[in-house]
């Protein structure tokens, strides 16, 4: 394939029929199931791949199947097989569904509002990550509009990701003699450390995730009658959470949430911090005066990428400020988010979880902590040469620098499925979420540049894979 006809191909797709559709997918308030109880009645989950599909049926590759899959109860999934020039299988991963939406949003900017400013198109979804089946099929359309020869290339496009994949196992089950055994996995919903290079992810962080509940009390009291007397819901809670944190340092104290960390990932992680340097603190929202955990920007990534971490990231029990009366609460509750290193085990860490926060509770307290779900994280096995140069050479052609690669902080469940299913294959995971982009907070923004760029490289590669296979 010659690049430059490739970027022109791929840049006229994006400006005159993918960008459009795109700020339409943006508009729906498709929320993954975790955030949606209701979404099969509410329909925006229909409406969101019916706009997908119509697109690639408009966007049509000769002798590409088309379907969408549907299981009972379970959120409808995306195949497309393209056939190819061998029996070998490419595929190609992304998703639909969406985070919630946040508060936060700058004015002129909203979550189901896309908004075009320079190089960002802001809004909800569009980097994370509905961009993907619009790169997936226009790197395909590349491929046929040169005429270059690939391998089967099957698309999978789920809408349950949000939510930790837990309708994918019963996809894969039911299309694997569809899909194959594919040499070579391409997921485009990974991050980037910066607009200006291919990324490669080559680890992702697991995640443990359930709402922890702590009473004392049938009902609430007088502060001034009962505290002194009976403990606070909340002081309680914060006994548990030291149980599994310190408060000082953030550091998780049970040494079941740690691995060793692999020699090679340490080394890509020192490589790492040179490429990016403080940019890793200065592209977050700080407030003025805030400083990070560290001036060390090794610790800093080892932090996000192999060590486990802590986040509450809800509550209940707690009144809004301006109705909180003096009042002694009978219940405090939080939603807690464990991190967990790529290589540890996510079943067992969710039973240590709770099995830490329930034990011998703290003046009898009524205290439990109900899993809401588990992802295993998943460490990509050694890039096979072929594969290594042909993302450089894509890196080069289309970003003008040579590829760069990193572990992510957060977790794509299918990853650790197919790493399981296909533990022969090669994994390229890489992505548009780079410094600012915010996914699951507030001005979500897909670099619009960066995602062109990612779609020429991914036809190359693919080329670049069939050409490997058959010497």
């Amino acid at each position: 394939m010659e690049h430059e006809t490739t970027r022109r191909f791929v840049d006229d797709v994006w400006d005159h029929s993918v960008l459009r559709t795109i700020e339409a997918y943006i508009q729906i308030p498709n929320k993954s199931p975790a955030f949606d109880r209701e979404w099969e009645a509410h329909g925006h989950m229909e409406r969101a791949i019916t706009l997908l599909a119509n697109w690639c049926r408009a966007e049509a590759i000769a002798g590409a199947e088309l379907r969408i899959e549907r299981l009972p109860g379970r959120t409808p999934l995306l195949f497309l097989d393209v056939p190819g020039e061998s029996d070998d299988c490419v595929l190609l991963y992304g998703h639909y569904d969406k985070q919630p939406e946040f508060t936060g949003w700058r004015e002129g900017l909203g979550p189901w509002t896309p908004v075009r400013e320079g190089d960002r198109l802001y809004g909800r979804g569009g980097a994370d990550d509905g961009y993907s089946t619009f790169a997936a099929v226009t790197a395909l359309r590349a491929l046929a509009a040169q005429h270059a020869r690939h391998a089967r290339c099957v698309l999978l496009i789920e809408g349950c990701e949000e939510s930790g994949s837990f309708d994918l196992p019963y996809y894969l089950d039911a299309l694997a003699e569809r899909v194959g055994r594919p040499s070579l996995v391409v997921c485009l919903d990974s991050g980037c450390g910066n607009y200006e290079q291919l990324w490669g992810t080559t680890s992702l962080r697991g995640l443990v995730a359930g709402d922890l509940y702590v009473e004392l009390l049938r009902e609430g009291v007088h502060s001034g009658v009962g505290s002194g007397i009976v403990a606070s819901s909340f002081r309680v809670l914060r006994q548990l959470l030291s149980r599994l944190e310190d408060e000082r340092t953030g550091a998780i104290l049970p040494e079941e949430f740690h691995v060793q960390i692999p020699r090679d990932r340490l080394r890509e992680a020192e490589e790492l911090a040179g490429i990016v340097d403080e940019e890793i603190v200065r592209t977050l929202p700080l407030l003025p005066g805030v400083q990070p955990v560290s001036q060390d920007t090794l610790e800093l990534i080892l932090n996000r990428t192999w060590r486990p971490a802590l986040s509450i990231t809800g509550a209940a029990g707690l009144p809004p400020l301006e109705s909180a009366g003096n009042v002694l609460r009978p219940l405090t509750a939080v939603k807690v988010s464990l991190r967990i290193p790529p290589t540890c085990d996510a079943t067992g860490a969710s039973a240590r979880l709770k099995q830490i926060l329930e034990a011998d509770p703290p003046y009898g307290a009524h205290v439990r902590f109900e899993s809401e779900h588990e992802a295993a994280g998943w460490s990509a096995p050694a890039t096979a040469p072929w594969l290594r140069d042909a993302i450089g050479r894509a890196s080069r052609e289309f970003f003008g620098r040579d590829a760069a690669y990193m572990g992510e902080g957060g977790t794509i469940p299918f990853m650790a499925m197919l790493g399981e299913r296909f533990p022969q294959a090669q994994f390229l995971i890489t992505g548009v979420l780079g410094p600012e982009s915010n996914a699951h907070g507030p001005n979500e923004f897909l670099h619009v540049p960066t995602a062109k760029r990612l779609t020429g490289a991914v036809a190359h590669i693919i080329a670049d894979h069939f050409e490997h296979q058959t010497e």
